[in-house]
């Protein structure tokens, strides 16, 4: 399972991480990056949304029925 964490640094600034958990214990985890802007952490929280989902896959293939 993978989840994402965001803590304070000792700067001030947000931390974003990705975490993987098997069981109850952290087994790996990969930062993101960090900010101190509202945008900048929503920016890494997508980054980081984006890092999980590439570990999937889709249930359905929509691209073939978005064809033009």
């Amino acid at each position: 399972m993978a989840y994402i964490r965001k803590f304070k640094t000792t700067s001030g600034a947000t931390g974003v991480q990705v975490c993987y958990k098997e069981g109850s214990k952290v087994t790996r985890t990969v930062h993101v990056g960090s900010a101190s802007t509202e945008k900048g952490i929503e920016k890494l929280l997508k980054e980081a949304q984006g890092i999980i989902d590439a570990g999937k896959n889709p249930l359905f293939d929509l691209d073939k029925y978005n064809k033009k």
